[in-house]
């Protein structure tokens, strides 16, 4: 089953895209169409989809947040179909340039990126009245990137945000670098968030500040447990909501709870 669902926040475009193998659609992903400049591309499970929702449009930029095959999986087929360069960072170039491993999870719900040639950022990418601003944002992985449009107070975020109060983490993700990149995005103007799973096109900077609470939270609860001498699977077993059973499931343990114990854990820059 698949679910197809476009929108407009004013000039932002939106296409909503959903895959389920059997039943209803899981994880579904947005993204964005802003005058001729395409911001992620959505699952390759749906290439056809996110195609047509698109199809008379000029695309002359496509900016990919990250790597993930949720957010560069139609990549190659847009440049294919416009010509058009993608940007990324040089993380997401090299990844995507060679391809790389997925789990089957990841393959069954979103499908694989194709290889294709990603090329450096500009300092900002202009079309037309808009100006968008490439912004570092690691943790949730280390090529992760924003755009903000600060005169019209847009920040187009990625997995920046996903909620307020998330649910787990996946292996490799760092929540040091995801609370560094919260209070440095925090200090940006904007109001409208326009997240790949959950946008928020009013109040976003509030809703980034209590995702950053939660974060601060959870990472003083571990730091606190820790130093009280109490070791990994009891501070995993004491923190646990039990909200993460059925993603952790799917994933087979990629995704879950106990990884956000464990990057707490983690020493800041260490890598998973």
């Amino acid at each position: 089953m698949h679910r197809i669902v476009k929108k407009s926040f004013g000039p932002v475009r939106t296409v909503h895209l959903g895959y389920g193998p059997i039943g209803p659609p899981l994880m579904g992903v947005y993204f964005y169409y802003l005058d001729g400049v395409l911001i992620d591309t959505g699952q390759s499970n749906m290439r056809r989809h996110a195609l047509a929702a698109l199809e008379g449009l000029p695309i002359h930029a496509i900016l990919l947040t990250h790597h993930h095959e949720d957010h560069s999986g139609n990549a190659a087929a847009f440049q294919n179909q416009s010509r058009a360069p993608v940007y990324g960072h040089a993380l997401a170039a090299a990844k995507l340039a060679r391809g790389y491993p997925i789990l089957p999870y990841q393959r069954l719900v979103w499908g694989r990126s194709a290889r294709l040639r990603v090329v450096p950022f500009p300092d900002r990418i202009e079309s037309g009245p808009y100006r968008l601003e490439p912004v570092a944002t690691p943790g949730h992985s280390k090529d992760h990137m924003v755009f903000l449009e600060k005169n019209q107070g847009w920040l187009f975020a990625g997995d920046l945000f996903i909620g307020e109060r998330i649910k787990f983490f996946r292996s490799d993700e760092n929540i040091h670098q995801q609370i560094d990149s919260l209070e440095k995005v925090l200090a940006l103007d904007f109001d409208a968030l326009f997240c790949a799973h959950n946008p928020c096109p009013q109040n976003g900077k509030r809703h980034l500040a209590r995702k950053l609470d939660f974060l601060r939270e959870l990472r003083e609860k571990v730091g606190d447990l820790n130093g009280r001498g109490y070791p990994e699977k009891e501070i995993i077993r004491r923190l646990d909501p039990r909200t993460d059973r059925q993603v952790k499931w799917i994933t087979m343990g990629n995704a879950s709870f106990a990884n956000m114990v464990r990057s707490a854990l983690r020493p800041a820059h260490a890598s998973p």
